[in-house]
């Protein structure tokens, strides 16, 4: 099988549906994790009628999963594996933000959730397919992140970042989720499968109701350049856009 093989996790809307989509316009066949049925079955209908406008034809099909249940991850690494018998690209989008405010009125219930999605739900998610993408010829890992988890940033005083808010639930779970790209890549790097976390900027998503500077299409572009690299490209990186509309598009520190 020729084909390049992709499960991009939160693919019904955003982010993850362009990253889809512009997954899917490279002739790659893209699998849609979705937990929600009706709406990953519209996405897939979107994305397939759209990328046949522009390539005549295309691969598109909807997985249930949900990245917070151990069964439904189970059962879409059983059917990929049936269908496909390899995974050469996983895209780990899905993520939430809820709660806010300063850390010590946190609520624990609003951390839980938080990290049941950006942190367990990536770990879970890539385990289950970790046999399918050392199957691939040369697998792709992309953890979608955040420059609000780098440490480095959000502590440096000359930093946008510095001036934030301080909630806790989001930021830091994607601290956690920069480890754990990091330890994962460290585990894999002697294995053609690179691992990186992508930032895809301050983008107009339903997360921050829709109020970023940058397109879907734009924060999108960060996963697929990680998710085609090439040989030569790097492993164990955060990488993509600096804060502000002008951003640097670049390795970030951690």
């Amino acid at each position: 099988m020729d084909t390049t093989i992709a499960l991009v996790t939160g693919a019904n809307k955003g982010i993850g549906f362009e990253t889809a989509r512009q997954l899917g316009a490279r002739g790659v066949t893209v699998l849609i994790g979705a937990r929600d049925e009706a709406r990953g079955i519209a996405a897939e209908r979107a994305l397939r009628y759209g990328l046949r406008d522009l390539r005549g034809s295309a691969d598109v099909r909807f997985v249930p999963l949900d990245v917070t249940d151990a069964s439904s991850v189970r059962e879409a690494a059983g059917w990929i594996e049936k269908e496909y018998g390899r995974l050469d690209i996983l895209v780990n989008n899905a993520g939430i933000a809820v709660g806010g405010g300063p850390p010590s009125e946190t609520d624990l219930e609003a951390m839980r959730e938080v990290f049941q999605t950006n942190v367990f739900g990536v770990i879970m998610v890539t385990n289950a397919m970790l046999p399918l993408l050392r199957r691939a010829a040369a697998a792709r890992i992309v953890n979608v992140s955040s420059e609000v988890g780098s440490i480095a940033a959000m502590t440096d005083p000359g930093s946008p970042l510095a001036q934030m808010p301080a909630g806790l639930a989001y930021p830091s779970s994607k601290t956690a989720l920069n480890m754990i790209t990091a330890l994962y890549a460290k585990e894999l790097r002697d294995t053609p499968i690179k691992v990186n976390a992508a930032n895809p900027g301050y983008t107009a998503t339903d997360l921050n109701g829709n109020s970023g500077f940058r397109s879907a299409a734009e924060g999108a572009e960060v996963s697929v350049r990680l998710a085609t690299l090439d040989a030569s490209g790097p492993t164990g990186t955060l990488w993509g856009y600096t804060w502000s509309p002008q951003g640097a598009y670049r390795a970030l520190p951690w």
